[in-house]
Formats: structure tokens, C-alpha cells, sequence
């Protein structure tokens, strides 16, 4: 570990290395400096916390944990890792130095939660309720206490599987935003028929960019067998073992249709020069899917409660699931519909409309990528994996903790930003054009009834070029004469014209 200047780390930063655990590291990373005042320090996504020397620390790992839990946004990876490495003497030591302390307490609470072993102390039975997470510093899930050690379980997820959002500026500012409001605003501005039509446009086109993103074009199929599928998302329980296998059924090929979580390894990469198989993920071992799934089932059912944001809510479901990877096929496009599924059950947007944030994602490939490489990156590099057989990748030891407890902060923030796009262009925009493109249409149709396919194609054709038949797609419309062109023309701008441009 290395730092500016003559400086020693404390908190998570000491734990981790320490006991050489093995996890990513703390997003925040806390330094004790031989003198200088207290700074931060920003680098990327790392936060670099600089103490004066008053800060120095006794070279123990209860002191650290409990400087960790005071002062730094918390880690369950680091801290989980290391308080299976802290012997439960040191841990008894601490409470009966502080036997109503917030921060043992808090540091008690994490060790029987998620070592699943209990300290040989009695249950806590004076001092008040302190949250485990403290949500001025990160976003939290609803209350339930555990009376044991008075603590409030305000955690997203459980001991299986349980990410954690920290509370940024950048985030504060989307949450404030009011994405929901907008959105019903643009909805409620159009005629019911006019918007009946769109969003059945949208459903479509949410279908066709799920699919892009992965680089495919669906077959008619597939694309009404998807279209299906998000039409049951207002509905649908996740949670259900058998439906999530019968949706993972019908949006992939059925010679891939999952009767179960996947029993092989797999990996996300591509193909690098020479036909070698470049990996960029490794996901996890397929003995430890079942319990990340029942941890994922919890975090889903934790998600639905009203205290977490639905924009929140949706990141840490929909991009746990796809960096659990519990099929062989579909997991991408099963992450995507949990977005909509998520926020439609918290009732995020207009009703029965469905906000097609993968073409906002389809535009943006890069941030996505970002995004779960903010997660799935650290984790990579820290799983011991190696070719067998030639192409099959055979992952060493116990990985398993290190997908339970990623850092969701970056990718709520592309969340918050693809759905900001979504509604301000594809909502805004799409449903303009086709209430535009339906009223031009039975407008230029008074003046010549055209075939449905020429008439639609000359209503295009004069829309994209501000309202009047380019001279040289004329010849494609010879059987219309030049006063007939011109009156189309007028109607068609006169249906423009009426519908207004800034609807929220």
C-alpha cells in the first residue's frame, strides 16, 4: 500500500492489510500523517482520507475496526474478511471495556451476521438503537432491529448478499431531480389514443435495444416473446424460483431454456488475435450460485421497501443479478427487465408505460461497461482462475465473498443518468414523433389514399426534410401530381405544427 508522504494507513486500510485479505479495496482509504492538518484527497473513484497525528492508533484490530466503523463508509468486504480473522477473545475484550459502546455493538452485530458464530456475551439490554449503516454517509434499506445487540439492520441486502451504495454528492443530485414526476408529466400531455400507439412503440423498442446491447438482432419471435415478458413486469415476482426460470425460457433460444441455476463456469470475454479467449469477468463458481441467489431473493424483497429510492432499488437488484450470473444464457437481458420490473412494483413512472432505458444504456456502451467494471473488475483480479482442457476456465479455492459484498455507488449513478436520458429524449422525443407521424398520416391521407406503405413512406420522407418532398425523391412518387404533392405537404406541416414540442 502507498501513500504521499510520510504517512501509516488506519482503519479498513490497516485491516486489509494486516491480514492480507484478500478482497477490493475500500472505495475510502485512511491515513495517519506524522503532521499536516486533516485533508481529502479524491483520485478517481478512490477517496484518500488524510489525519493529523492526534489520529494514531494503537496497532490492534479492534482499534482499527472501530475507527473503521466511526469514521469511514463501510466496507463489508474488508470488514467481514477481517472479522473472520479476528479472534473473538479480542472482540469480548472490547465489550467488556465498552459493554454499551455503539461502535462494538455495530462491529458484534456484522461478526454474528455474517460469520453466522456468536460471541459468548449476553444480550445487549440498555443503550439506544444505533444504525448500522449511518445514512448520512450511505443509502439504506427500511428498518429491523436486532434486539440482541440494538442495532438497526438498515442494510440493503443480507449476510449472502449484500451490496453497498455510498451516498455522493452526484447521487444526492439525481434523487432530487424527480425523474418520476417528469415522466408522468410528458405522459399525462397526450391524447390516450395518440399515446396508446407510442408505447406500444416503446415496448418494442426497449425489446430491440436490449437485445443490440449484446450485439443481436432478434427474429420476429423473439422480439414478441420479449415484448411479452415486459409486459408482465408490473407484475411479476422475482423471487418466484419457477417463474424466473419460465421468463429465462421464453426470452432465449429453448435449446437454452434453464431448468435450474447453471452447473458449468462461465465468463465474460471476447475473442483477442490468434482466436484466444480474452477474459474480462469471471463469474462465479457455479457451487456458490444457489446460495448468492437466496442472498439475491432477500436483496430483491429488501428492495421493494419504500425507505430505498426505486432508482436505487432497481441498480442493486438488476446489476446483482447480472454479476451473479445464475444461467448459462439470458442473464443480460433478464438484468435489464429487472430495472423495469423493480420500478414498476415500486410504481416509479407512468403507468403501464415502460421507460426504455436500454436504448439510453445502447447509447452510452461505454458508461455501462464502466459501470459494471466498477464492481466486476476488482473482483476479477483478485479470483485464481486457469485454462483446462483448452477453452475451459477452472476457477481455484473459495471466491465466493468476494461477490457478496460489491460497491453498487457507480452503478446507481449510471442508473439515475441513463433514465434521465431515457425520459428527457426517448420518452419526450418518441412519443412527439409518433403522435406527429399518426396525425400527418391521416391527415395527407384526405387529400390521396395511398397504399398504408407509400403513404407512410412519403409522410417520412417530407418530416425528415422540415416539412417538404426533397426534389430529388419526387421521381419516387410519380403518380401523384405537383398540386397534390404541395397540399400533402401543408397538411403534413399542419400536423406537425399542432402537436407542441415541450411537453413535461
Amino acid at each position: 500500500m502507498t501513500s504521499p508522504g510520510a504517512s501509516r494507513p488506519i482503519g479498513q486500510a490497516w485491516l486489509r492489510e494486516m491480514f492480507a485479505l484478500q478482497v477490493p479495496s475500500p472505495r475510502t482509504l485512511s491515513f495517519v500523517r506524522e503532521k499536516g492538518a486533516r485533508r481529502t484527497e479524491v483520485v478517481g473513484s478512490r477517496t484518500y482520507e488524510y489525519y493529523p497525528p492526534s489520529y494514531a492508533l494503537d496497532e490492534t484490530p479492534t482499534a482499527h475496526l472501530k475507527f473503521a466503523l466511526r469514521h469511514e463508509p463501510t466496507d463489508l468486504g474488508v470488514l467481514v474478511a477481517a472479522l473472520k480473522r479476528i479472534p473473538p477473545k479480542d472482540l469480548v475484550a472490547w465489550h467488556d471495556a465498552e459493554p454499551t459502546g455503539k461502535y462494538f455493538r455495530k462491529a458484534w452485530f456484522l461478526y454474528e451476521t455474517f460469520t453466522g458464530m456468536q460471541l459468548d456475551l449476553p444480550d445487549a439490554e440498555i443503550g439506544n438503537y444505533v444504525p448500522m449503516l449511518d445514512p448520512d454517509t450511505h443509502l439504506v434499506a427500511g428498518r429491523r432491529d436486532s434486539r440482541r445487540h440494538r442495532v438497526v439492520d438498515n442494510l440493503l441486502g443480507g449476510p449472502a448478499l449484500c451490496p453497498v451504495v455510498r451516498r455522493t454528492p452526484a447521487i444526492e443530485a439525481w434523487m432530487n431531480r424527480d425523474l418520476d414526476r417528469l415522466a408522468r408529466r410528458i405522459v399525462e400531455a397526450y391524447d390516450p389514443t395518440d399515446l396508446m400507439r407510442a408505447v406500444a412503440y416503446l415496448y418494442t423498442k426497449e425489446t430491440r435495444s436490449s437485445f443490440a446491447i449484446e450485439h443481436e438482432t432478434p427474429s420476429r419471435t423473439r422480439t414478441e416473446r420479449f415484448v411479452e415478458a415486459l409486459l408482465r413486469a408490473f407484475d411479476f415476482d422475482a423471487t418466484d424460483v419457477d417463474e424466473l426460470l419460465a421468463l429465462q425460457g421464453q426470452i432465449v433460444d429453448p435449446r437454452y431454456a434453464a431448468d435450474g441455476w447453471r452447473d458449468m463456469q462461465s465468463f465474460i470475454g471476447s475473442t483477442a488475435s490468434g482466436y484466444r479467449q480474452e477474459v474480462h469477468y469471471v463469474c462465479p463458481r457455479s457451487e456458490d450460485v444457489p446460495d448468492l441467489m437466496d442472498g439475491w431473493f432477500e436483496l430483491y424483497r429488501r428492495s421493494l421497501d419504500d425507505v430505498v429510492h426505486p432508482v436505487v432499488a432497481a441498480a442493486v437488484t438488476s446489476f446483482a443479478f447480472v454479476l451473479v450470473h445464475p444461467f448459462e444464457d439470458g442473464n443480460g437481458r433478464l438484468h435489464r427487465f429487472l430495472i423495469h420490473n423493480v420500478l414498476a412494483r415500486r410504481g416509479y413512472g407512468p403507468k403501464d408505460v415502460i421507460l426504455p432505458v436500454s436504448a439510453a444504456i445502447l447509447r452510452d456502451r461505454l458508461g455501462y461497461d464502466r459501470a459494471l467494471e466498477d464492481a466486476s473488475g476488482p473482483i476479477t483480479r483478485l479470483v485464481a482462475w486457469s485454462w483446462s482442457d483448452g477453452d475451459r476456465l477452472v476457477v481455484e479455492g473459495e471466491t465466493g465473498d468476494l461477490y457478496r459484498y460489491f460497491d453498487a455507488t457507480a452503478m446507481v449513478a449510471f442508473l439515475f443518468d441513463r433514465l434521465a436520458d431515457t425520459v428527457e429524449h426517448d420518452l419526450s422525443e418518441e412519443l412527439v414523433f409518433l403522435t406527429v407521424f399518426d396525425r400527418a398520416l391521416a391527415s395527407a391521407r384526405e387529400i390521396v389514399d395511398m397504399p398504408d406503405l407509400r403513404l407512410s413512406l412519403f409522410v417520412r420522407l417530407v418530416l425528415q426534410n422540415a416539412g417538404h418532398l426533397a426534389a430529388r425523391k419526387r421521381s419516387q412518387f410519380e403518380e401523384l401530381t405537383d398540386d397534390e404533392v404541395e397540399a400533402m405537404e401543408a397538411a403534413i406541416r399542419a400536423a406537425r405544427d399542432s402537436v407542441p414540442r415541450n411537453r413535461a
